[in-house]
C-alpha cells in the first residue's frame, strides 16, 4: 500500500559511509549533495553503483532523487546510495522488494576496517623483534 508523502526516505550504510535517500515522485535528476551524481561520483564504476536501483526498477524518469552523503571515501558513498535507494524504493511501492531482493541490493555489506589493538603495529600485525 503507498503511502501518500511528499518524499520517500531510505537510509544507507557501508563501511564508514552514512547516506540519506530521498525520492521525490514528481521531480526530476539525481542529486548528490547538492551537485549531479555524475560531477559527485568520478569514475563511471561508482556512476553505475549508485544508480543501479533505478535500472533494475525501471523508474528512472519518473521519479527524482536527492541525497546526502556523508563519511568515508566515494566508493563506499556509492555502495551506501545503492542501499538507500533501493530502501527508499521499498518504502515507496512494497511490491519492488522481490526485484531488489532477488539482485542482491537490499543486503547491507557489514565489512569495516577492524579496530587496532594495544601492543600491535595494525589490527592483527605484530612487530617484528629484532634478533639479540
Amino acid at each position: 500500500m503507498k503511502k501518500e508523502s511528499k518524499y520517500f526516505e531510505g537510509i544507507g550504510r557501508r563501511k564508514t559511509s552514512s547516506a540519506r535517500v530521498r525520492i521525490i515522485p514528481s521531480g526530476d535528476g539525481f542529486i548528490v549533495n547538492d551537485i549531479d551524481y555524475k560531477a559527485y561520483f568520478k569514475t563511471e564504476d561508482q556512476r553505475s553503483s549508485a544508480v543501479k536501483p533505478l535500472s533494475k526498477v525501471a523508474l528512472a524518469e519518473k521519479v527524482g532523487v536527492s541525497v546526502k552523503v556523508m563519511g568515508g571515501g566515494l566508493a563506499s558513498q556509492a555502495d551506501a546510495v545503492s542501499l538507500g535507494l533501493a530502501r527508499a524504493f521499498v518504502e515507496m511501492e512494497s511490491s519492488l522488494r522481490p526485484t531488489l531482493r532477488s539482485n542482491g541490493l537490499l543486503t547491507r555489506d557489514s565489512r569495516a576496517v577492524e579496530r587496532k589493538k594495544y601492543g600491535l603495529k595494525k589490527a592483527r600485525r605484530a612487530p617484528q623483534w629484532a634478533k639479540r
